[in-house]
């Protein structure tokens, strides 16, 4: 048969070629490569943002944010809000630049090289010799100097874009202090408390009402669905473990750094300063150092009237009061010219005049403490754990490349990269697919927790990808054990049915009877019994719920005293007698300044918000993933 196959291999070899090449034709070759695009996740002016997008724009976020606060809770930053928040900011983005671009807004060559002259970041890349140092740049900022130029570009257009509307908002005193004055608006009220508590003794119910209390609030009496899982994590730690560092290496690094591991030589002089500043007059830096010249031939005459003379003479305000003593210091203390004599000099010594940038020095070196080198053993273990941490980047990104295969090709284990990597295996029980309160580590990534609870790795109890869960940290994980959501048995949740029942009821009994006395009190005003008159406000609530300062605020002021009723819900009824309307206590001249220029902040948000507005239905941008409902909602993936 094969020497059949052999024999005609040309002739099966053109009846594939000419089945396979009409399939590209009609399906094209996406359909065999799959859709490497990604996902549409919004659309701007007719261009496309794709998932693979928003994940790259949301981790440059996180890593930036924790750059500037390691210590920041990363579920935070891993929430659905967070990375909707990151889609809205790239979104408006690119709203701002359409509308730079059709407004031909550009920006000059000047403009842009008086921002990189001012630019101290930028500086940092120059070499002594006045160039630009473009591959340093690019190893630092990991783009290209173009690049950079026309995102700083991009950004300033935009900036134009806002800045036409918001740069030009005012509020004149008057706007200001109408909004303001209703704002810090006052209400003397009195306040009848109809509470739940006072009436849950009147509530009877039966075990037929509890079941059907029970059937109808199903939802409220479920335990959630847990997962049991295990877990590896590979950080820069764990791929420090397998660095091989051999004794020939530490003893290498030790001689050549062995200065950082000790104390520095200290030396503790004295000197008198004749002060004459690099910017002064030739004659007058003479005469200084002519009045220098001849102390130093005093002293040595003299040398033990040194002190002495340094509190004469001495126009350094510092020292001279303490005779010129300037205590201990290490190389890198003082300017350079008088640190070289300084560390030149022997114990008790006395220098010659040393002109510096300050004047002229006379300097007498008092004691010399050496620098103190630690033997090798003592710092082996610090050495160690610096040349593994230089080297651990590397090797993470080693390890990581074996960690993604081997959890992908062995996906019934995490056993196979714990030995192969020497991590541990880790446990964890009742995991559920949002972040425990106080989780850390892979259990508080969303991301992680996701890929734990698709629907594959749910199933087929196979390892997860490897999911990277912060910066150079993998995790892969798998679900020994699951159990779905479920609706506790009537027996185990009845006290707790009945509890709520009861308390439902007498919410609704306090409320019956608040709408009853306020009805009553209205018909007879001379009946009604209030608690003590309070002043309350937004800002000052005096512990009243604030659906009564709401209430009492929206009272009409022409018609007081007026009696309202407020439906506090599971905390009952109010029936409130709004007194009077107290004026707000007009505020100091800089606080009132203050507040004009905070409202007229808000007015130029306000006016930039619904610009914005505008030109997200002219540029036709909509966002194709839904919003989270709430910060511990699953945007859908």
């Amino acid at each position: 048969m094969f020497d059949s196959f052999r024999k005609y291999n040309k002739i099966i070899m053109v009846l594939l070629f000419l089945l396979i090449i009409p399939s590209f034709v009609l399906f094209g070759v996406d359909r065999y490569q799959g859709n490497t695009q990604g996902e549409m996740v919004a659309r701007v002016a007719g261009h496309e943002i794709t998932r693979p997008e928003w994940d790259a724009q949301h981790r440059n976020e996180v890593d930036r944010i924790r750059r500037q606060a390691p210590n920041i809770d990363p579920a935070l930053l891993d929430s659905d809000a967070a990375r909707y928040a990151t889609l809205e900011r790239m979104v408006r983005d690119r709203v701002l630049a359409a509308a730079a671009s059709k407004s031909n807004m550009t920006v000059s060559e000047e403009r842009l090289a008086r921002l990189f002259a001012a630019d101290s970041g930028l500086a940092s890349f120059r070499t002594a010799d006045g160039k630009f140092d473009r591959e340093s740049f690019m190893r630092a900022t990991g783009r290209t100097p173009e690049q950079y130029e026309a995102s700083v570009r991009a950004d300033l257009a935009t900036q134009q874009v806002s800045l036409g509307v918001s740069g030009t908002t005012f509020a004149t005193a008057a706007q200001a202090a109408a909004a303001l004055n209703a704002f810090y608006d006052r209400r003397e009220i009195q306040v009848a408390l109809f509470k739940p508590a006072d009436f849950a003794s009147k509530v009877s119910v039966s075990d037929a009402d509890l079941q059907a209390f029970y059937k109808d609030h199903a939802a409220q009496f479920q335990v959630p669905e847990q997962a049991s899982v295990e877990y590896l994590v590979l950080d820069l730690e764990a791929a420090k473990k397998n660095i091989s560092v051999s004794e020939a290496d530490l003893r290498s690094y030790y001689d050549q750094n062995s200065a950082r591991f000790g104390t520095k030589e200290e030396r503790r002089a004295s000197h008198i300063l004749i002060a004459a500043p690099a910017n002064a007059p030739a004659a007058e830096r003479e005469k200084a150092r002519a009045k220098a010249e001849q102390l130093l031939v005093d002293l040595r005459k003299a040398p033990h009237t040194f002190a002495e003379t340094a509190r004469k003479n001495s126009q350094d305000p510092g020292s001279a009061e303490k005779g010129g003593d300037l205590d201990f210091v290490t190389r890198g203390a003082m300017v350079k010219p008088f640190e070289d004599v300084m560390f030149s000099l022997k114990k008790g010594e006395i220098s010659n005049v040393v002109e510096t940038e300050f004047g002229y020095h006379i300097i007498q070196l008092n004691d010399i403490k050496p620098a103190v080198v630690p033997p090798f053993e003592k710092v082996r273990a610090t050495i160690e754990n610096e040349v593994r941490s230089q080297q651990a980047t590397q090797e993470f990104a080693k390890a990581a490349e074996i960690f993604t295969d081997i959890v992908y090709q062995q996906p019934d284990s995490l056993k196979p990269a714990a030995e192969k990597l020497k991590l541990t295996i880790q446990t964890a029980g009742n995991v559920a697919r949002t972040p425990a309160p106080g989780a850390a580590g892979a259990l508080a990534n969303r991301n992680f927790l996701n890929a734990l609870f698709a629907p594959d790795t749910l199933e087929r109890k196979h390892n997860t990808e490897a999911i990277e869960i912060g910066p150079n940290q993998l995790a892969s994980g798998r679900v020994t054990q699951h159990a779905p959501a479920r609706t506790l048995p009537f027996e185990e949740v009845k006290d707790k049915v009945r509890t709520q029942l009861i308390a439902q009821r007498a919410a609704a009994l306090a409320k019956a009877e608040g709408e009853g006395k306020l009805a009553a009190w209205q018909a007879n005003p001379a009946g009604a019994t209030f608690g003590a008159p309070v002043t309350v406000s937004r800002l000052e609530m005096q512990s009243q719920p604030p659906a009564v300062i709401e209430g009492a605020l929206r009272a009409d002021t022409s018609k007081l005293p007026a009696l309202i009723g407020t439906d506090l819900g599971a905390q009952g009824f109010a029936v409130v007698r709004v007194v009077k309307a107290v004026p707000r206590t007009p505020p100091a001249a800089e606080l009132a300044k203050q507040e004009n220029e905070q409202f007229a902040q808000a007015v130029g948000a306000a006016e930039s918000s619904a610009y914005y507005d505008l030109l997200k239905n002219r540029f036709k941008a909509e966002i194709l993933v839904p919003r989270p409902s709430d910060p511990t909602a699953g945007v859908e993936r």
